[in-house]
């Protein structure tokens, strides 16, 4: 932020038969640490070598700066302006908060027709206006477009300047906003863990007895199964002959395709030993949550939530995002 240096002169005094001025030097004061948020800076100089009563407009940094002189302060004030961000209102604002004196601001075209406080200011300073400060008019002059056009080959019109400003706001601005959005994805993934850890501690325990539920079908399909081969091997060779025991095998062979067949109809699903188990599972699980009122849609939201917040959170870190040099965003990727 600019600092900002007061000037003192005495009041200029006039002979009946001369118009000479007496003007006097500035003195010397110490600078503050710091200005408003609009960057005033007073200004210390003689009053022979600068016209107070004029104000001025020209491009620093690439920002207008407008130089205003202030009625009950005597003496100036720049007031760099953000060209697409701030309107003609933000700086009559500026005006009245930096001088409680002035009680009167408004802009004016050359031909006396008012410009709305919601131009902006790169519209304003593309023709010469007036300015009323009060009782005073004064007439200021546009910047010469022509020394801004010359900052880049490329720039050749005011879309132009506008992209231009726009990216330099971009990458002045993109860590903060960055380290911004960080700490904003980090609160909300707070609030959601907060909220869904209750709900986690119930879901932890059904998923447990659901578990449970599917293992034990699991394995009783297995004690079926080999109860059925001893009963049939005991058939077969203590009991009756292969003869008699043929046809029985084939049949009940038969009787679990259609078993498989009727489950794909009531599924729609082939019958595969992990999908049907993973079945079970959700099937033992939606009837418990259903007993003690488990709210599975709130929690699948409230995970799904959480997800796409680690996944905004790993884009925004993301070597390519923060800028890194080759070798950093390297060894990232590695850890990822």
């Amino acid at each position: 932020m600019a600092g900002c240096r007061v000037a003192s002169w005495i009041p200029r005094f006039f002979h009946p038969n001369f118009s000479t001025a007496f003007p006097t030097t500035a003195a010397k004061h110490k600078i503050p640490q710091g200005c408003h948020a609009w960057m005033c800076a007073r200004l210390a100089f003689s009053t022979s070598a600068v016209n107070y009563s004029e104000v001025t407009v020209e491009y620093r940094s690439g920002l207008p700066s407008v130089t205003v002189p202030l009625p009950s302060k005597n003496d100036r004030c720049r007031f760099t302006l953000k060209p697409i961000s701030n309107t003609v209102g933000d700086f009559l604002r500026y005006l009245k908060d930096e001088d409680g004196g002035i009680e009167r601001t408004a802009i004016y075209t050359t031909e006396d027709v008012k410009i709305a406080q919601s131009t902006t200011i790169d519209q304003l300073v593309q023709n010469d206006f007036k300015l009323l400060i009060n009782d005073t008019m004064y007439t200021v002059q546009a910047p010469d477009q022509g020394r801004l056009l010359s900052m880049s080959e490329d720039v050749t019109t005011m879309d132009d300047i506008k992209a231009m400003i726009a990216q330099l706001h971009t990458s002045l601005n993109i860590e903060q906003f960055q380290l911004q959005r960080e700490q904003d994805i980090l609160k909300k993934m707070e609030d959601l863990q907060v909220e869904i850890e209750p709900l986690e501690k119930v879901r932890k325990e059904l998923d447990t007895r659901a578990e449970k539920r599917t293992t034990f079908i699991v394995y009783s399909g297995l004690a079926y199964m080999a109860l059925q081969f001893g009963l049939f091997a005991r058939l077969t060779w203590w009991e009756y002959s292969w003869d008699i025991m043929e046809p029985v095998t084939y049949f009940t062979g038969y009787a679990m395709s259609m078993a498989a067949y009727a489950y794909f109809i009531v599924t729609r699903q082939e019958y595969v030993y992990q999908d049907a188990a993973d079945r079970q599972y959700l099937l033992g699980f939606h009837k418990k949550a259903k007993k003690v009122k488990f709210d599975v849609q709130k929690y699948n939201f409230l995970k799904s939530q959480i997800y796409q917040c680690e996944v905004d959170l790993k884009r925004l870190r993301d070597p390519l995002q923060l800028h890194l040099p080759m070798k950093d965003a390297e060894d990232i990727a590695r850890q990822d």
